[in-house]
């Protein structure tokens, strides 16, 4: 039915005020929409016939985007067909071969001529393979060409059908926008000239370029002869026009700062690597050099008095594997590693993310910088790491750290945030000091997801055992680097098992131990 323009009357219900003009045939439409469960077979002819345009003006712009693409791809398809050039990169290249052609019986002709019959004959060789190869390009571009009424068959087929879906569709948008403006939420009800202006500039700024782009051979030449050279000369859309040049000079800067950082504060780096290896040292003396029996005895009754007796079995299966697989002493290295970087991440973690759950502004401050750490690729995190601690061990703990500490940062604040404000206003009202309030009610009730924060840490400390390898960590993550270098299946395969039992001890005995504790309190 057609969107009539009328203005709603006094008395009238709140579909017409939410409607604007129309107001009658959107409440029958509503009402329709509502007392059906399945397909209600609402149909809105002009949404049909202006598509994302009908969206904009009504504010759905989730139908406008979605719409606004989908008929693009079907114009693109319609365009591909009427004027597309689908055999323009075959025929550039059959003509290039001409050319080649040309010279190389150019080049036999002065070679027959010269007397050299076995050069000509080589050059007529070339020249013949050069045309087989050109006929083949022609017989492509031909082919190509051949399939322009089936693309433009298909542009019209699926641009009829997204017709038919904005008409069935569009009311059931439109409706459940007005649940929510019903609801209290900010929407858009009625019809605003500011949003259609809006939808009819993303339009034109989208569908024109990107037709050209996609139906033409050479879109820069014919947006710079439609545009007086504004668009594709000045401006080219198949390339980037900014030059390399402030990305050379925006990394000769970056390169300054790092080497004055690393002038001015090589004192700290070098500090902080002291003591990271002190602290690595201590761990590899303990799990190396004692009796690798002594060690595996002691783990497992660790296990067993932490976290139970499947867990204990499971440690013993698991040390029992690396021992035999001739695989200890790269382990413990690699527990050395994990164990360093996720006891790091817990001790400065936890408080932060203690701290972050109680204020607002310093989480809001901090998030940005959390998404930083979780969202910058791995192996970037080396680049600073390499100029400012150099290689080896410590410089792979501080690596995991930076890599690995935002789940626990960000899971203590959930769990933080998530305890009872009656909860606390009793303790309180019963004289809890600040300090009983956090170490008696406030950890305690967030301790499941600050469990699971370490959970998260401790996995991702395993992830980048393996690229902290990159930088000499050593330890299983090298056996690993090194299956790669060789393709070394097995290796790799019997390195990432162990890699795993070891991450898997320490989580299983850590998310035992409080489970026990929590089943006995």
């Amino acid at each position: 039915m057609k969107d009539t323009t009328t203005q709603p009357q006094q008395g009238q219900s709140d579909i017409a005020v939410f409607a604007g003009d129309s107001p009658f045939y959107y409440q029958r439409e509503f009402q329709r929409i509502q007392g059906k469960t399945g397909f209600a077979g609402s149909w809105n002819t002009l949404a049909a016939i202006f598509g994302p345009l009908w969206g904009a003006a009504r504010g759905v712009w989730g139908f406008f985007w979605v719409f606004l693409m989908l008929e693009l791809f079907a114009f693109v398809q319609i365009g591909r067909g009427l004027w597309g050039e689908l055999g323009a990169e075959q025929l550039t290249r059959y003509e290039r071969l001409l050319d080649n052609i040309a010279k190389r019986e150019a080049q036999a002709a002065e070679l027959a001529a010269a007397g050299d019959a076995a050069g000509a004959a080589a050059k007529q060789k070339i020249a013949d393979n050069l045309q087989a190869a050109a006929d083949k390009a022609f017989e492509a571009a031909t082919a190509a060409n051949s399939t322009a009424l089936t693309i433009l068959g298909a542009g019209l087929l699926l641009l009829l059908v997204i017709k038919l879906a904005e008409g069935f569709y569009a009311n059931i948008a439109y409706e459940a926008q007005y649940l929510r403006w019903r609801s209290g939420q900010k929407v858009q009800s009625g019809r605003s000239n500011r949003s259609l202006l809006f939808g009819a500039v993303a339009l034109l700024g989208i569908w024109p370029l990107t037709l050209i782009r996609f139906t033409v051979a050479k879109p820069d030449e014919v947006l710079s002869a439609l545009t007086g050279g504004l668009f594709g000369t000045r401006l080219p859309i198949t390339e980037f026009p900014v030059g390399k040049e402030y990305f050379a000079v925006l990394s000769k800067k970056g390169d300054a700062g790092f080497d004055w950082l690393a002038a001015n504060f090589g004192d700290v780096f070098d500090g902080v690597t002291a003591v990271i290896r002190w602290g690595l040292d201590g761990l590899e003396v303990v799990l190396i050099q004692t009796p690798w029996p002594v060690v595996m005895f002691v783990t497992v009754v660790l296990a067993l008095r932490l976290a139970g007796s499947r867990v204990a079995i499971f440690t013993a299966a698991a040390l029992a594997y690396l021992a035999f697989m001739g695989l200890w002493e790269l382990a413990m290295i690699t527990v050395a590693l994990i164990g360093a970087g996720a006891f790091l991440c817990v001790v400065i973690g936890v408080p932060l993310g203690i701290w972050f759950g109680k204020s607002k502004r310093a989480y809001a401050i901090a998030e940005p910088v959390l998404d930083f750490m979780q969202t910058m690729p791995a192996f970037v995190y080396l680049i600073p790491i390499i100029a400012f601690f150099g290689t080896g061990k410590p410089p792979g703990v501080l690596a995991t750290l930076v890599f690995a500490m935002p789940p626990v940062i960000r899971l203590t604040a959930l769990g933080m945030r998530g305890v009872p404000e009656a909860t606390k206003e009793a303790a309180i009202a019963f004289g809890c000091s600040r300090r009983q309030l956090l170490f008696n009610v406030e950890l305690p009730l967030a301790l499941p997801s600050i469990m699971t924060g370490i959970n998260q840490t401790i996995l991702m400390s395993l992830s980048m055992v393996v690229i902290a390898s990159l930088i000499g960590a050593e330890g299983l993550g090298a056996l690993i680097l090194e299956a790669l270098q060789y393709a070394a299946k097995g290796q790799g395969l019997l390195g990432g098992i162990a890699i795993l039992l070891c991450a898997m001890v320490i989580d299983r005995i850590a998310q035992g131990a409080y489970r026990r504790r929590a089943g006995d309190g």
